[in-house]
């Protein structure tokens, strides 16, 4: 939380928020707990978003595709693009791995 930019920064894990990058597959096994689980993680992601914006905070989602994997972004550019985005005025935004 930066209060004096009213800006949030999540940094999701690709697997457990569901991110449509290679990072994430749906497990072959207990398919039907597995959508749950992370449908309502997204579910919830929204609704935490949501309320910020109605509380006057901006938010930012780094994914960890960005960070990691053969598609990660290049960490000089994410940091760049993290501090014009914090210093910046746009309700929300993301970074995910180069696609």
């Amino acid at each position: 939380m930066l209060r004096r930019f009213r800006a949030v920064v999540f940094v999701h894990g690709c697997f457990w928020h569901g991110h449509d990058c290679p990072l994430f597959r749906m497990p072959g096994t207990r398919r039907e707990f597995w959508e749950a689980k992370i449908g309502r993680n997204q579910e919830r992601d929204a609704e935490v978003r949501e309320a910020l914006h109605l509380a006057g905070w901006r938010s930012l989602t780094v994914w960890e595709c960005a960070i990691r994997g053969t598609r990660r972004l290049n960490f000089d550019e994410l940091l760049d693009g993290i501090s014009r985005w914090v210093e910046g005025d746009a309700a929300m935004a993301e970074f995910g791995g180069i696609s």
